[in-house]
């Protein structure tokens, strides 16, 4: 018999593919997300552009609406014979069909698409269990895994119960700035462009599915667990960041991101400060020490003058690039242990052009390199700063990771929680299962029997 959960899920997908081609013929540049560039060697390059309208491919798009469609009525067939963890593997599967329909679109209509899917249910939702060694304390939060989604892919808040429903132990959205502002100007190689709606429309979003979800509680689910570790955030089962940035032309970077924290961080499960993206002119001179120090102060201080609840303010970390000098690494480490930061991001795009991007025919174009050039250059700064920091901060590995061994290796190096964000746009929704598997397989495999025993191993 058809599960109620399984019918619900098909429903949603059949709606969801009927409903999508209305909105592909709608999409302009005033839908534009966070970029990152495809190349042959499967590197992506990000960076900033001035909005651009980009018509939709019709016959792609109707080919694509097609092929959703079809796995929609198939799955209503196949859901009919099958238990909910066998049809939520299915589904998973199947966007492995899909995917690469993706890659005949325009890439910011591409995107555009996959942020719009996702915030209409029309993605897969994981209902199958983590593999318990996944599970892991940061925070005083209890995360059913250590891998999450970098800021970027969702930077307006749209779609966050989509996508923490894809199986993501969290979600990072934004960076949010106080304004809305346009991209840089050409030359432009990316395959997502950036293009911000600004802290206001996103605090109404974050507001709204903050209150759905209180009316959604139930008494027994709401009420306190006998445990002081609380399950999932404020986003539901889920843990949600809220990363933080500045306006271009802002000159008081200390007031964008306070303004960023009043706004903003009573809906986040952790605020990041963002001042590590090379598309903001200025933007990583934040990285010294004094400068760091002083702008952590201000941050610091705007949100502990709020008013909190039990659970008390959110934890606030601070994203690095990784184009840093031993000096700078040691100057961040220093404030970060001295201010007691509750932790560090590791990292951000990087400016430098490692191999074998370097020898690509758009090496010499700007803006951060994202993708697996990146996971060796951002695995070794994550390296430094755990010994820096004596292990004494959480740290989360960003950069470059596109499998469960990626995963592994960023742990063992010091990070207590991993992001990707590239690597979805090549692997799709499938990606995010395998993954997890791929990471429980390698603690097993190597005797750890949690996420915790494995961080900084290669130390021990």
């Amino acid at each position: 018999m058809l599960s109620s959960v399984a019918a619900r899920a098909w429903r949603r997908s059949l709606r969801g593919a009927l409903l999508c081609g209305s909105a592909w013929r709608g999409a302009s540049a005033a839908s534009a997300r966070a970029a990152s560039t495809v190349s042959a060697s499967g590197t992506a390059v990000e960076a900033a552009a001035a909005p651009k309208k980009v018509p939709p491919p019709p016959r792609k798009g109707r080919l694509l609406t097609g092929a959703m469609i079809g796995l929609a009525i198939a799955g209503g067939a196949y859901v009919s014979t099958a238990d909910e963890a066998k049809f939520c593997g299915w589904l998973f599967k199947s966007t492995e069909l899909v995917n690469p329909l993706f890659a005949l679109l325009d890439a910011e209509f591409a995107h555009s698409l996959a942020v719009k899917a996702a915030a209409h249910g029309f993605v897969p939702r994981e209902k199958r269990p983590d593999p318990p060694v996944l599970g892991l304390e940061v925070w005083g939060r209890k995360f059913a895994n250590p891998v999450g989604l970098a800021a970027g892919f969702d930077k307006n808040a749209e779609a966050v119960e989509g996508l923490l429903g894809l199986g993501f132990g969290f979600v990072e959205v934004g960076s949010v700035t106080p304004l809305p502002q346009e991209g840089n100007p050409k030359p432009r190689i990316f395959r997502l462009r950036e293009h911000g709606e600004g802290i206001v429309v996103v605090a109404k979003r974050l507001g709204a599915q903050h209150g759905k979800r209180k009316m959604e509680e139930t008494p027994s689910s709401a009420s306190p667990s006998t445990s002081d570790v609380k399950q999932g955030g404020k986003a539901g089962p889920g843990i949600l960041g809220v990363n933080l940035g500045k306006n271009k032309t802002s000159e008081d970077a200390a007031a964008d991101y306070v303004q960023g924290v009043h706004t903003l961080s009573q809906y986040a499960d952790y605020l990041v400060i963002n001042i590590s993206s090379p598309n903001t002119p200025g933007l990583r001179k934040l990285q010294g020490r004094k400068q760091l120090k002083d702008l952590v102060k201000k941050v610091q201080a705007a949100r502990d003058e709020m008013q909190w609840a039990e659970d008390g303010p959110p934890p606030l970390l601070v994203k690095i690039a990784p184009d840093l000098s031993k000096q700078d690494l040691e100057d961040i480490a220093a404030v970060a242990l001295a201010l007691r930061l509750d932790g560090l991001i590791i990292s951000n795009t990087t400016v430098s052009r490692p191999p074998p991007a370097n020898t690509h025919p758009l090496a010499q174009e700007t803006g951060g390199l994202s993708g697996k050039p990146l996971f060796d250059l951002s695995t070794e700064i994550l390296r430094e700063m755990y010994i820096l920091t004596r292990g004494k901060i959480p740290l989360i590995g960003c950069g470059g990771v596109s499998s469960g061994e990626d995963a592994y290796k960023k742990i063992r190096a010091g990070a207590t929680l991993v992001q990707l964000y590239t690597a979805l746009g090549y692997g799709g929704p499938a990606l995010i299962p395998r993954i997890k598997t791929e990471l429980a397989e390698c603690l097993e495999r190597d005797g750890f029997k949690s996420v915790q025993e494995a961080v900084g191993a290669d130390f021990r």
